[in-house]
């Protein structure tokens, strides 16, 4: 064995107690820790030869990177709807890598199985019936991926071509229909072949987010009956919005297209008795993406996508290979979404939802909604600010008054960001919203406290010049 390798190997367990060391140091600083970095970034270094060993490698880290992390694990890191870690969910990261299983099958281990429990137990907590079936995926990038890849297929189904054995050439342009997509469909659109230009954006409603229903149907008829992909959203990322879920799907009894739906963070709207509404009718939907580290708050990288079409997922992206065998009835992961080799990413969730159950993570999605109206409130006060849409779940999307078009009020925004992550207090980040540009604030970690939320308001204040 290496040497360096064999000395780490003696001393196990004392790196593992300074990793917890560590990892306690970071999460208990927290709240003192600058929310954003604004560090410069460290120079790049090349490989070394001969290595240096664990602790060495280790202060190299502290010395050179460490210092400019961002504290997105805490309380007022209020960009991207990012959630943070659980500790059970935490925990069961670690134990992800410890155990390092390969979930591919079956075969050697029982770690395919947790991920089916797992999945189930999702299923369960949106409200979603047995027809849907779900897999572990990255993100919610990859999860629109494989439900517009199963709608692909599916189209494909209708004009008579299997395309996962044909390819596109033989398919055809395919149309995908949206009100407000998010930007991940346009990059899935195109890896998938299907191209950003096959994305048409429809009318929304006034003031909304939402689809207008007629204008959806209108274009629909124009279409006279040529299958193709519709995209609903339940929680846009600049103002939760929600398309009429229910109403896209009864369009289906007319006009022949997979029904998509976006529900990244918006599928917790099922665990809250005030917002549960608006997702009446996802369980009506063909595929699903949703996140798993938004709101489950569990670690980076975590999704689940769900679909009807287990049969068409599997044409598409079944793995031949002896030593994998025949899919069956109850095929592998492998099977079923891009990635042969795949973490057991299944773990944390299976932690997080064990430890803290439906009213556990029910409790951070209402806590977070409640500290997004507290927000809401105070900007919409300020004459400084302007409020652009009502506070629905756990965004605030807000601009700075008397803000110029164009170029100028860019630049305005971005000076304004600026001065925010300076501040170290909290992040926050721009966005366009009905062609200005303006500011999006999201809470979605479980951490988070009112006396956080007044931080960080003094905060964004502050850099307004209030």
């Amino acid at each position: 064995m290496y040497p360096t390798l064999a000395t780490d190997l003696q001393q196990l367990e004392q790196i593992l107690l300074q990793t917890t060391h560590e990892a306690l140091s970071i999460l208990n600083g927290l709240d003192e820790r600058p929310v954003a970095s604004v560090a410069e970034r460290p120079e790049r270094r090349g490989l070394d030869d001969a290595g240096k060993g664990f602790a060495a490698t280790l202060e190299e880290f502290n010395q050179r990177y460490a210092g400019s992390f961002s504290a997105s694990a805490g309380p007022r890191y209020l960009g991207f709807v990012t959630g943070g870690a659980t500790p059970a969910a935490l925990a069961g990261d670690w134990l992800v890598s410890t155990y390092d299983q390969n979930p591919t099958s079956s075969l050697d281990t029982s770690a395919p199985e947790l991920e089916r429990e797992t999945v189930a137990c999702l299923r369960e907590l949106f409200g979603l019936s047995a027809a849907h079936q779900g897999a572990f995926v990255s993100g919610a990038t990859m999860s629109n991926l494989v439900g517009l890849a199963i709608g692909r297929e599916w189209i494909g189904e209708q004009r008579g071509v299997r395309v996962a054995e044909q390819g596109l050439a033989a398919l055809g342009p395919v149309r995908i229909l949206s009100g407000a997509p998010h930007s991940s469909i346009y990059k899935v659109a195109s890896v998938l072949g299907l191209g950003r230009s096959a994305i048409e954006t429809l009318p929304l409603l006034p003031g909304r987010e939402a689809v207008d229903l007629a204008a959806l149907e209108a274009r629909l008829a124009e279409l006279s009956g040529e299958a193709c992909i519709v995209v609903g959203n339940a929680g846009t990322v600049n103002t939760v919005d929600f398309d009429d879920l229910a109403a896209l799907a009864a369009l289906r009894e007319r006009y022949p297209f997979w029904l998509h739906v976006d529900a990244a963070f918006g599928a917790f709207a099922a665990l809250s008795p005030r917002h549960q509404a608006m997702l009446a009718g996802l369980d009506l939907a063909d595929s699903i993406c949703i996140d798993a580290h938004k709101w489950l708050n569990v670690p980076y990288d975590s999704a689940v996508q769900f679909s009807r079409r287990r049969d068409l997922q599997l044409r598409i992206f079944m793995n031949a290979a002896a030593y994998l065998g025949d899919p069956g009835d109850n095929p592998e992961f492998v099977h079923l979404t891009p990635e042969n080799s795949r973490r057991l990413r299944a773990l944390p969730s299976w932690f997080a939802l064990r430890a803290y159950g439906r009213a556990g993570i029910a409790s951070i999605t209402m806590q977070c909604c409640e500290h997004a109206e507290t927000l809401g409130g105070w900007i919409a006060a300020a004459p400084e600010f302007e409020l652009l849409a009502p506070i629905r779940m756990n965004v605030v999307c807000y601009t700075l008054r008397d803000l110029p078009t164009g170029p100028a009020g860019e630049t305005a925004i971005q000076d304004y960001l600026q001065r925010v992550r300076e501040s170290g207090e909290t992040f926050v980040t721009p966005t366009v919203y009905k062609g200005r540009w303006a500011i999006r604030a999201t809470f979605s970690n479980w951490r988070t406290r009112a006396d956080d939320v007044a931080r960080a308001w003094q905060a964004l204040r502050a850099a307004a010049g209030i």
